[in-house]
């Protein structure tokens, strides 16, 4: 406790000057939509800022879960800074980007910082990272259980060490309470769906024909995230692949943002997502409402998103996870009939799941965020959606310790989602 302290206070701090920061850069990007045309620039400024100055730092989230797996040479404490104005400067420009991976990044960092000070040993600086995680999960989305939870399940698919449980929670706890001591306030979300059961038997307590439609959507809730992670790390490979000169990378996909900004006649896939300037459009607060989603705006969402993070522009992938989700669930509500709020409040959770192979973090995401009183079927969409995600995700370094299924490519032997892409590829190139 006495360790993990400092980490929560100090990421809790930091985390509520990057939301207030994050809150400014939007409210700018607002007023002045010019800004947006200045996109392709910011994101050089990034890279160059980068490859001269960020080191290892550029890793991100990938780096932080290496060192908790094999400890090395550490997080660097630049990697603060560096994420904190990167990412606001992506957002204030329009990149379509999240939180999370900063506030993670900003987490891991602190800790590995303070604990190379008090000159901690491997395994106990081990626990103060996974703690640092935690912190800042708990801090920048007020989840501070699922923050917990989700520390511990990310690092590897199919096992959870609890060594780290009471650390990771004591941090997620005190780093909310920090951050929301600012006077940070979060999004409120609510699922306007009450359940009225016909039978006159306490059992079975839900609708079944609901709970099939649930389970339907967690399908397409898995393969949504699959493809989210897939797209993103293809645009990546492709053009690190093709364009020799760094530079034109984010110059190129600042580019096509401002084009396909223009060619749809929209900004609401600009920026977080969260809402938008007129409380009208698409937005993930508008998602929750009939008519707040066209069926396509999942798609346009999962597009600018990985055009802007797989060219080098920083900030996490989350909050547009929750985005392209709670937009996915609400074209399913519309065209099945069902809780517009319910679905969208599922896919807000359950693509988050399969996109980052963590289905019990994003199922008490969804009891803190929306209210326990639904959690069989965030639990039916989470868990589904997790299976139909496949051995993929955001996160290469995250290992696999447990397959989901018996599938050939080594998936046992705690591989990283990194090497088995490569083996996949290897394997595909040799058939062909």
């Amino acid at each position: 406790m006495l360790l993990v302290t400092p980490v929560a206070i100090v990421t809790g701090s930091i985390i509520a000057l990057f939301l207030f920061l994050l809150d400014q850069a939007t409210l700018l990007r607002w007023k002045y939509e010019w800004l947006l045309y200045l996109l392709p620039l910011a994101g050089v400024v990034i890279v160059a800022l980068y490859r001269f100055k960020g080191k290892n730092a550029e890793a991100g989230n990938n780096l932080v879960m290496d060192e908790i797996h094999k400890p090395g040479g550490g997080v660097p404490a630049r990697m603060t800074p560096f994420v904190l104005i990167t990412t606001v400067v992506t957002h204030l420009f329009g990149g379509s980007a999240g939180r999370e991976g900063t506030a993670v990044q900003i987490g891991g960092s602190m800790a590995s910082f303070i604990g190379k000070k008090l000159k901690l040993q491997k395994e106990e600086l081990r626990i103060l990272l996974i703690s640092g995680i935690a912190a800042g999960f708990g801090a920048v989305f007020g989840t501070p259980v699922a923050g917990a939870i989700f520390a511990l399940e990310v690092l590897a698919i199919g096992r959870i060490k609890y060594d780290a449980l009471l650390p990771a929670f004591l941090a997620s706890v005190l780093a909310d309470i920090v951050c929301s001591a600012y006077g940070i306030k979060h999004t409120h979300y609510h699922i306007d769906f009450q359940e009225s059961l016909t039978s006159v038997s306490t059992f079975p307590y839900f609708d079944l024909k609901l709970l099939l439609y649930v389970a339907l959507a967690g399908v397409l809730f898995g393969l949504t995230g699959n493809l989210f992670s897939e797209v993103s790390h293809r645009i990546k490979s492709i053009s690190t692949k093709y364009i020799q000169r760094k530079y034109l990378i984010p110059l190129l996909s600042g580019t096509v943002i401002i084009l396909l900004t223009f060619l749809l006649g929209t900004k609401d896939f600009l920026g977080l997502g969260v809402s938008t300037p007129d409380g009208k459009g698409v937005s993930i607060v508008n998602a929750f409402n009939p008519g707040g989603a066209n069926p396509f705006s999942w798609f346009w969402k999962l597009l600018y998103t990985a055009i802007t993070l797989g060219t080098g522009f920083k900030g996490g992938e989350v909050t547009p996870l929750f985005f392209i989700g709670a937009t996915l669930g609400n074209s399913i509500a519309m065209l099945t009939g069902n809780p517009v709020a319910l679905f969208a409040g599922l896919g807000f959770i359950a693509v988050f799941a399969g996109a980052t192979n963590t289905p019990l973090a994003c199922t008490i995401m969804g009891v803190e965020l929306f209210g326990g009183e639904h959690i069989l079927y965030y639990a039916v969409a989470c868990f589904i959606a997790y299976y139909f995600s496949g051995h993929s995700g955001i996160y290469t370094s995250q290992r696999v310790s447990v397959s989901k299924a018996n599938f050939d490519y080594h998936l046992n032997s705690d591989n990283s989602l990194k090497n088995i892409r490569k083996i996949k590829k290897d394997s595909n190139g040799n058939k062909n």
